[in-house]
């Protein structure tokens, strides 16, 4: 048995999660009588199978009961035979009740495993309608693909270099927890991104007035950001003080999830919430902000 005998499975519970008797199908997809594939799905994966195919199925329910399924039909796709056995499971998981999330409360997401790349599985997952709001930050023109391989360097140049301007534009905030990213103009060559900051109507209108700065900033390259409201599927880490080891991955992986579930991606900026100046470092979180239809 290799380890991509245990992918074949995962990635035949993952077409078939509305079937009953999975289990014994996935063991048959990776050649295992039903003992050995528990057992080795449990020490590859990390959890054993039973909760990775609940829980890939509870993931599912959350979003048909945000698409307007009702909750008994929900119930049976995913092979409870009642809506209260289901309604127990699906409030122990997501810790909300599924007509709140058919009312648009936030849920989470348990993604699919890929044995083939280092990823995180469990987020909080929440469609949300996202306000209209202004930032004001620093732009640059990234080559390549959003987050992808040449992304690191580009980000950690830009970041480094413009680091008292981030200060300046921090201070002018108020000193707020979160900062932001933003990524627009999207084409196959590369697009733009920001580094930006919330700051109120009336200090964004000061910050290029030398007689209120006491200094010209018409030099410092700062540039307004304005984001329309949108709806967002909005994904938030969990916390720690490193909450992301591989965005890349981490972004695709999302990317993935949501083509599979049939949402159309909005043709709007992507947005990138940093809950970074906390008391506590190890209770930083990210948000990662993706604009559908």
């Amino acid at each position: 048995m290799e380890k991509k005998d245990i992918q074949t499975a995962l990635d035949f519970i993952e077409k078939h999660l509305e079937e009953p008797f999975l289990r014994g199908q996935a063991a048959e997809r990776a050649h295992l009588n039903s003992y050995h594939f528990r057992r080795t799905f449990g020490m590859l994966c990390g959890i054993p199978l039973s909760e990775y195919i609940r829980y890939r199925r509870l993931s599912r329910a959350a979003f048909d009961l945000q698409k307007g399924e009702k909750v008994l039909d929900v119930a049976f796709k995913y092979d409870y035979s009642t809506s209260e056995s289901f309604s127990r499971a699906f409030m122990k998981f997501h810790g909300v009740k599924p007509a709140e999330v058919k009312h648009g409360a936030p849920f989470k997401n348990f993604a699919p495993i890929d044995l083939t790349a280092d990823r995180e599985t469990t987020m909080r997952c929440e469609i949300r309608e996202l306000p209209a709001r202004k930032l004001v930050g620093l732009k640059a023109r990234f080559r390549g693909v959003p987050f992808g391989e040449e992304r690191l360097m580009q980000e950690n140049e830009f970041y480094g270099s413009t680091l008292g301007k981030q200060w300046l534009l921090s201070g002018a905030g108020g000193g707020k927890e979160e900062e932001y990213a933003v990524l627009s103009n999207i084409t196959e060559k590369g697009y733009d991104y920001y580094i930006a900051f919330d700051l109120d109507e009336w200090t964004q209108k000061a910050l290029s007035d030398p007689t209120v700065t006491g200094i010209d900033t018409s030099e410092y390259g700062f540039e307004t950001v304005e984001l329309p409201a949108c709806r967002a599927a909005v994904f938030t880490t969990e916390k720690s003080m490193h909450p992301i080891a591989d965005y890349a991955a981490l972004r695709a992986s999302l990317v993935k999830f949501l083509g599979d579930y049939d949402f159309e991606f909005a043709d709007l900026p992507e947005l990138i919430v940093y809950h970074w100046h906390l008391p506590d470092r190890e209770s930083r979180y990210i948000e990662i902000c993706l604009p559908i239809v």
